[in-house]
């Protein structure tokens, strides 16, 4: 294995305790994987908080969204025989599906890239009822000509797609709804076109026949998508070998599109690694990384809500340096420092 990440010494950046519940009455549990942006001279976090009702013993409680942003309060015996927990983040109950904690964006900026905070000027982002009741979650952020792309993890019963907002000063959105059906996620739009057409990764997943592997997709306005192509798969007996999905929208470079990506094996270990593409066909792979550029090493990547995970949806690009922020034990936000050019030299 081949960490070349440099870890900010200030990690974890923010913990739950950092962030205040949404409302009265719950806890925020887990910060995930935000997405990144510049805007107005500072950087921004798009963070993914995720929040339930205190937990008593022996009772499983967790919410869902209701019309008027109110919640339904779920409480299950944990003797209860219908009931399956064998995830922290997933349980089954009479048959269907439903998620632990519920998840929502937070805005908070920084001047320095290590200490950030909100401001009631942007307020959180929530989902809707319907295709979003179970939250939206994972949001990657593409800036074009001015308006910030966000793709995001929407939930709900029905499974699990992507929604996309659009924005141009960060307090008023355009939904368009959910733009991939399930069962998808991990969608990134490409920061330009190429040819007159949008590009982005996807990730869809099947259970029974294929797996979890990362998509491109084009279209001709960010909101219909075709032409898709399977790139990168899994890989038997290596890090990535259960599943992998892209993080945030490609890095242009000389040698082509340089996309970091998660990957995770059995065990659900989740590292980080990086592919590459070719500049005027996205579809065509050039170059993997065989081992990962970085893998859960540190105390709060190791332990933590679901331990033993790094993952990114953001970064910031500086010349040579690339600035990821990820999410660690599916608890903690931190960051770290790559080079770009000693990622393209691990690449195979």
């Amino acid at each position: 294995m081949t960490d070349i990440a440099r870890r900010f010494p200030q990690n974890p950046l923010l913990r739950p305790a950092d962030i205040a519940p949404s409302q009265p009455g719950l806890e925020v549990v887990c910060l995930l994987n935000p997405g990144v942006f510049r805007y107005q001279g500072k950087t921004w976090l798009a963070i993914r908080v995720a929040e339930r009702p205190p937990q008593l013993p022996d009772i499983i409680s967790f919410p869902i969204l209701q019309p008027g942003h109110r919640m339904l309060i779920k409480d299950i015996h944990t003797n209860d025989p219908d009931l399956v927990m064998t995830d922290a983040r997933v349980i089954t109950y009479k048959g269907a599906d439903y998620l632990t904690t519920l998840s929502h964006l937070r805005l908070l900026s920084s001047t320095d890239n290590i200490h950030f905070q909100e401001d009631p000027a942007y307020p959180p982002i929530f989902g809707q009822p319907g295709l979003e009741s179970f939250g939206i979650e994972d949001v990657r952020v593409t800036e074009m000509n001015g308006t910030y792309y966000l793709t995001y993890t929407a939930v709900s019963e029905n499974g699990v797609g992507v929604g996309m907002k659009t924005t141009r000063n960060w307090q008023e959105f355009e939904s368009h709804g959910m733009i991939i059906p399930p069962h998808n996620k991990d969608c990134a739009i490409f920061e330009e076109q190429i040819h007159g057409q949008y590009y982005a990764f996807h990730r869809p997943s099947s259970v029974a026949l294929g797996g979890n592997y990362i998509w491109l997709a084009s279209s001709p306005d960010t909101i219909h998508w075709g032409h898709h192509t399977c790139i990168v798969r899994t890989r038997p007996g290596y890090w990535d070998s259960e599943r992998v999905g892209a993080g945030a929208a490609p890095i242009r470079t000389k040698e082509g599109w340089l996309a970091i990506y998660h990957g995770a094996d059995a065990a659900h270990r989740y590292c980080l690694g990086a592919v590459l593409l070719d500049l005027q066909d996205p579809s065509k792979v050039l170059a993997r990384t065989e081992d990962p550029i970085m893998e859960p090493l540190e105390s709060y990547e190791l332990n933590g809500f679901f331990g033993k995970v790094v993952f990114t949806n953001g970064h910031i690009v500086n010349g040579d340096e690339l600035l990821i922020y990820y999410g660690a034990a599916d608890e903690y936000v931190c960051a770290a420092n790559f080079s770009i050019s000693e990622i393209l030299q691990q690449l195979q």
